[in-house]
């Protein structure tokens, strides 16, 4: 077997028209004629003597052939790209953008930026709120940290952490207006992160769909139901990465113990083209090292002894539930309550 490679123009040529769908976008994004593709594709398909593209239709597809030539290019050109983008970038020094979940900036990185400025002195931050996967595709943004599903196009994604979701509230809140049983939220404000549907799953699976629900607030992101429930304004939805140190702390109760899966997850990501650079992998390589390093708090006892050592009246405490949930904050007489799995964060 020959061990010539064909083209490199060609190849991109190629590999642009193959992920674009047309000649035309790919033309544009090489930023030649629309004869020029068309010929060097053509070419590279006299070199393989095979066609590449079914001819017809709005939009190309590839033919047998083509499937199997285009991840073996687009790996090349990624490789080559990384390549090119470590050898061009310093190692631990220069600027470095992120963007992340307003709620995982707030209350997880930020607290722990110090471990790595203390690292890496040398690399100045901008750090973007933000949970829009379009920073992905954007030259200013080096890395992204996104809640979602993980499925974006052109770039490289990892899974950060799985979440589990469940009820916080304030102890000032709690000591005012007690949450007893699920029932009891029907007294309380229900704070939303989103357009609804995670409560509704929480509340789903805590046997309640059918409560009767007073007030509801929604907001346009988790941070702010977060800080809203930190402020005795009602009981938002928290998990363990972004509302751990707060419980942990006794700014927030996890009063019931009970955690659903989030729909989605935490994902790390960025353009392939610089997934390799040295200043992005190491900042990379820190979030991951700081997650694993990150002891989660055990919530049921956290809250127990928290809510204990704020209650004036003990008859409260020994209160059991009517609707077959136990509060944390309120385990049975006489029995040792059952102790939560600890949730593990994956990566």
């Amino acid at each position: 077997m020959s061990s010539r490679l064909p083209p490199l123009n060609p190849l991109r040529a190629f590999e642009a028209t193959a992920r674009r769908g047309s000649v035309s976008a790919a033309a544009r994004e090489l930023n030649v004629t629309h004869g020029a593709i068309s010929h060097q594709i053509r070419a590279l398909e006299l070199s393989f003597n095979a066609a590449l593209f079914e001819r017809g239709g709005k939009r190309l597809r590839l033919t047998p052939q083509g499937a199997l030539l285009l991840p073996a290019v687009t790996h090349a050109f990624a490789e080559i790209a990384a390549a090119t983008a470590a050898m061009t970038r310093p190692a631990t020094s220069g600027e470095l953008k992120i963007t992340c979940v307003p709620a995982l900036l707030s209350f997880w990185m930020i607290p722990r930026l110090h471990q790595f400025t203390e690292q890496f002195p040398d690399v100045r931050l901008t750090l973007i709120a933000s949970n829009d996967a379009a920073h992905l595709h954007s030259p200013d943004v080096d890395i992204c940290l996104l809640y979602g599903d993980g499925n974006w196009n052109d770039c490289w994604a990892k899974l950060w952490s799985r979440l589990e979701l469940f009820p916080v509230v304030s102890p000032t809140l709690l000591n005012m207006r007690p949450l007893r049983s699920v029932r009891d939220l029907r007294d309380h404000v229900m704070l939303h992160g989103d357009d609804g549907r995670e409560w509704n799953t929480w509340l789903a699976a805590a046997d309640a769909i059918d409560l009767q629900r007073g007030r509801q607030h929604f907001m346009s992101d988790a941070r702010l139901s977060t800080e809203a429930a930190l402020h005795n304004q009602g009981v938002a939805l928290g998990d363990t990465i972004t509302a751990g140190s707060l419980i942990a702390r006794g700014e927030l109760i996890a009063p019931f113990d009970l955690t659903v899966p989030a729909n989605d997850a935490f994902f790390v990501a960025c353009r392939n083209e610089i997934r390799a650079a040295p200043i992005v992998r190491v900042f990379i390589d820190w979030l991951f090292a700081a997650l694993e390093s990150d002891p989660m708090p055990e919530l049921q006892v956290s809250a127990r002894t928290i809510i204990r050592s704020r209650m004036s009246r003990p008859e409260t405490a020994r209160k059991s539930t009517t609707d077959g949930f136990q509060p944390v904050s309120s385990p049975a007489r006489n029995r040792r309550p059952e102790r939560p799995k600890k949730r593990k964060a994956k990566s």
